[in-house]
């Protein structure tokens, strides 16, 4: 029997682990390095009838300020492996242009930070990865959001996983049609398995084409960097409307007006929207920054009236894309 003694801790503070630097401690939390000991995490879980809240980099998160009363895991899986095949002709869609005759399939931990993966891969001239620059979180977290930027999806390049069953403690092998990817969605959100590690389909290239690549990687983050907050932010607080929520179209177009940063650019809340030191952000109307001593209390009571104003203006009400942690009753806007 694996013993968790030094696995297990109590009351471990989480305002320090998430982005918006809010929210009350964990009364238990481990850091597991290793499948068993993460097996063992879920079976102390189980055993004490705890609710589990698996924790990646914390970007795109809001815990209670009571915290969180259960056990909170933050994967340490932090192993990188790559296994080069020729591509097959079956398959020469996958990159056509530059004639690439490798493939690189990279096995990445949960607890592997997405930047870890692309400096990897760019240092072993391994290109693919570089179009999710600048975009804070690990591999579990990724996947389990399906991260996009663009056109390009995390899951574009995903071939298989490894999870492991909340219940059970189970591990097994899936591939990428267990995941059901969408917008902003996985079969993880479910919260039924939680990610192990993940095997990616990238490119193995050139000394000329990984350049390229790290100069584009660069460029993306400057981007970013210039078009949002990079801290004390969960990045963008409300999902996009489903088509079937809204009524108004894209001038000129049939296309349903889905975002939901234009109803608030609409409503001239950016940079001026304030509860507290919780605020709109200057640079983006979809963004909530923690700009001093905020509370989680004060970014929810934000987002509450952010919603009021869309519901008020436009008859719709904005959903949260940041997940609300720790929090019994659910304290937004239905």
């Amino acid at each position: 029997m694996f013993k968790t003694a030094n696995l297990i801790k109590k009351n471990i503070p989480l305002f320090d682990k998430n982005w918006f630097q809010t929210g009350g401690p964990a009364k238990f939390y481990a850091e597991p390095t290793t499948e068993l000991e993460f097996q063992a995490c879920i079976n102390y879980a189980n055993t004490n009838n705890l609710e589990i809240f698996v924790l990646g980099l914390g970007a795109n998160i809001l815990i209670n300020d009571d915290g969180f009363d259960g056990l909170v895991i933050r994967p340490a899986l932090q192993d990188i492996t790559t296994k080069y095949e020729d591509i097959p002709n079956a398959l020469p869609e996958l990159d056509t242009e530059s004639k690439i005759t490798q493939a690189a399939f990279v096995t990445a931990g949960a607890g592997v930070t997405i930047e870890s993966l692309i400096n990897y891969c760019l240092d072993n001239n391994i290109t693919g990865p570089e179009e999710f620059s600048g975009i804070p979180g690990t591999i579990g977290g990724s996947v389990y959001i399906n991260i996009h930027y663009f056109k390009y999806f995390l899951s574009d390049f995903l071939i298989q996983a490894k999870v492991i069953n909340k219940k059970s403690g189970e591990i097994k092998l899936v591939d990428k049609k267990w995941f059901n990817f969408g917008y902003d969605k996985s079969t993880l959100i479910d919260k039924n398995d939680f990610l192990l590690n993940a095997t990616f389909f990238f490119n193995k290239s050139t000394d000329t084409q990984a350049a390229f690549a790290k100069g584009r990687s660069i460029e993306i983050i400057r981007h970013r960097n210039a078009r949002y907050p990079i801290t004390h932010t969960c990045g963008s607080f409300f999902r996009n409307f489903h088509d079937n929520e809204v009524t108004q179209k894209i001038a000129g177009t049939n296309n349903k007006m889905i975002f939901v940063a234009y109803y608030f650019d609409k409503l001239g809340i950016k940079g001026e929207l304030k509860v507290g030191d919780a605020v709109v952000s200057h640079k983006h109307a979809n963004m909530i920054v923690n700009s001093g001593k905020a509370s989680s209390s004060d970014i929810i009571n934000l987002a509450r009236k952010m919603q009021e104003l869309v519901k008020e203006n436009f008859g719709i009400i904005p959903q949260p894309e940041c997940q609300l942690i720790g929090f019994n009753k659910y304290p937004l806007l239905k």
